[in-house]
């Protein structure tokens, strides 16, 4: 690979993931430090263009989370300053950022997803919140989870076991978006399976199984260390594993992305595998499930930032 002289990591941001966005930059540029890259980390504010034009470094590192970082949003900001970026272009960022539209080009892929029925809070108000929530239950069924149409973290994200629990569930949903995904619940092993391009195309890593301690997956329990169990590889049967690892790649290649990411998955009791999203951006954080599969791959760190920052700033000279 060519020489990499200055990379820009980019952190931050203004979404309710601002926090685990600022600690997985920093992680990425000190594991960058120690293979020999210089670096800088940075927000994202309004003088972020001037500092581009200024002084462009070889290749920007985009580790951001939710609106603006993974919509699709700073990749066509980037495009147009003609910045090298790690990650996806804007219109594949704006596919998986868009849980509803992501899993329909799931379904048409022939992968496994969720029944599942997205809503507006408006239509709650406009058809009697009562009546369509009835109608919701009866057509997914319960257990079933309540999620924001777009963002991460589980921000927003409620599992609901019975129907009188399901009116707080949309509004907690409502505080972080205007659309409701209320998914099937699909009872299993929960895993993450991340995906990186090193030596040309996409190859999954081994899945991470997920066992948090209070039984849900939420922002606690993701960012908290000691609040769940990981196994990694996971505890599936060879055919399972091999199944999900197919599963990622697949939707990796049908959403578009480039470089990394990372899908999650349910592997129901016949070891089916249920995708539930794509995220463009994995967490870069001491407990999060992408650098622990990287180190279970045998992979380094910092080198493979590395290499994924040179291929970037490589393809930016194409």
């Amino acid at each position: 690979m060519g020489d990499l002289n200055r990379v820009l990591v980019l952190a931050g941001g203004l979404s309710p993931e601002r926090d685990v966005s600022l600690h997985s930059g920093h992680q990425v540029a000190d594991a960058l430090r120690d293979v020999g890259v210089e670096v800088e980390v940075r927000d994202v504010d309004g003088g972020l263009l001037s500092c581009l034009t200024a002084d462009m470094p070889d290749v920007v590192f985009p580790v951001l989370h939710g609106v603006s970082g993974e919509d699709g949003t700073l990749q066509e900001v980037l495009q147009m300053a003609r910045v090298p970026y790690v990650g996806p272009p804007p219109q594949a960022a704006r596919l998986a950022f868009d849980k509803p539209i992501a899993k329909t080009l799931l379904d048409r892929a022939g992968l496994r997803t969720p029944g599942s029925v997205t809503l507006p809070r408006q239509a709650f108000h406009d058809l009697g919140a009562a009546a369509l929530a009835t109608r919701l239950v009866a057509r997914v069924g319960l257990p079933l989870c309540v999620k924001p149409r777009s963002g991460g973290s589980a921000f927003g994200v409620t599992c609901v076991r019975d129907a009188a629990e399901l009116s707080a569930a949309l509004m907690a949903c409502f505080g972080y978006h205007d659309d409701a995904l209320v998914e099937r619940w699909i009872d299993g092993v929960e895993i993450a399976v991340g995906v990186v391009e090193l030596d040309g195309g996409p190859v999954a890593l081994p899945a991470v199984e997920i066992v948090p301690d209070s039984g849900f997956y939420d922002y606690t329990a993701r960012y908290t260390a000691g609040a769940t169990e990981f196994f990694c590889p996971a505890r599936l049967s060879a055919e399972a594993a091999a199944e999900a690892a197919a599963a990622a790649i697949t939707a990796h290649r049908v959403l578009g992305l480039r470089d990394l990411s990372r899908t999650d998955i349910i592997v129901d009791t016949h070891g089916s595998s249920h995708v539930l999203e794509t995220n463009v951006a994995p967490g870069m954080t001491e407990t999060s499930t992408f650098p622990l599969a990287l180190r279970a791959a045998g992979h380094d760190f910092g080198l493979v930032c590395r290499d994924l920052a040179t291929t970037a700033a490589t393809r930016g000279r194409i």
